[in-house]
């Protein structure tokens, strides 16, 4: 299984950005996928995830803002970041798990990260 993220960098708040994590190595119908976020100093952090039927779900810290989506064609998951806030600020990774969807549960497979800069 393999997981490489794209698409962070520096942002202001009240924009936009948008992260991706092209997934190989397995077949991606049969894993939910998240997005972590990891503030500096702070343990990591269960953000949005999407189950294998397409259930969704969110951290209240980014409710409203943030959408995680999937094309499964392209066995690639988005993230969506809307009205950045400096909170938002650190690495983000995503995720993919077989055995269950929840964000506060342990993920198997993990992207090398990709950090966001909120200013």
């Amino acid at each position: 299984v393999q997981l490489v993220e794209s698409g962070g960098g520096s942002g202001q708040t009240g924009g936009s950005l948008t992260l991706s994590c092209a997934a190989s190595g397995y077949t991606y119908s049969s894993y939910c996928m998240a997005w972590f976020h990891q503030s500096p100093g702070k343990e990591r952090e269960g953000i949005a995830a999407i189950g294998k039927d397409g259930v969704i779900s969110y951290a209240d810290s980014v409710k409203g803002r943030f959408t995680i989506s999937k094309d499964s064609a392209k066995n690639t998951l988005f993230l969506q970041m809307n009205n950045l806030k400096p909170d938002d600020t650190g690495m983000y990774y995503c995720a993919a798990e077989a055995r269950q969807c929840l964000l506060t549960s342990q993920w198997t497979y993990w992207a090398q990260g990709t950090q966001v800069t909120v200013s």
